[in-house]
Order: structure tokens, then sequence, then C-alpha cells
């Protein structure tokens, strides 16, 4: 399957190539400087500022996200450890009421011959 794949995009590539494509101003930190008029200048700190907005908002949602997803797990993880945490209670409470049994039966004195 992906040597087929692989066949209709090398196949379709001549067809591609020849095509023309129009430039698109792609979004990132450009520099500026290099600008000659104020205008111009102007225009292209503004995108980067608009750029670096975007960035910033975008990277605290994927941030926010991560902590939402963080958190869900933690009260997942607090509900575990207190089931966890009643089970060995219950364990420790069964085990010490078998001990005290053991040794009443020890303590116990042992039954007389009836003769």
């Amino acid at each position: 399957m992906p040597r087929r794949i692989a066949a209709v995009c090398f196949a379709m590539l001549p067809l591609v190539a020849h095509t023309e494509v129009a430039a698109q101003d792609v979004p990132g930190i450009e520099i500026c400087t290099v600008e000659k008029t104020m205008e111009r200048r102007t225009s292209c700190l503004q995108s980067n500022v608009d750029f670096l907005q975007k960035t910033i908002t975008k990277l605290n949602l994927d941030h926010q996200q991560k902590l939402d997803a963080a958190m869900r797990q933690i009260d997942t993880l607090k509900v575990t450890l207190a089931g966890l945490q009643k089970t060995i209670g219950d364990l420790q409470a069964a085990q010490a009421k078998q001990a005290e049994d053991l040794k009443k039966k020890q303590d116990a004195p042992p039954p007389k011959d009836a003769k």
C-alpha cells in the first residue's frame, strides 16, 4: 500500500511541478531594518507584532489545555489513591482481626479430656 501511494505521488510530480504558484506571504518574524520607507517599516513591525500575538495566544491555549488534562489526570489519581487507601485499611483491619482471633485461640485453655 505505501509503495502504491508513493508511485502515485511520483507520477503526479511532473504535473504539479509545471503549474505556476502564486507567491504567498508566510507569517513569521521579518527583518524590518531592510525596509527604506517608514510606511513599509511600520507595516513590517506591525506584521511582526501581530504574528507574535497570535503565536502567544496559540501557545497559551495549548498550555492551558495541557494543564487542564494534567489536572484531570491528577483528580483521577486522587480518586484511585483514596480507593487504594480504603482497600489497605480494610486489609489491615482484617489482618488485625485474624491476629486477634488467633491469639484468643492460643490463649484459650486446652479442652479437658472427658473420661
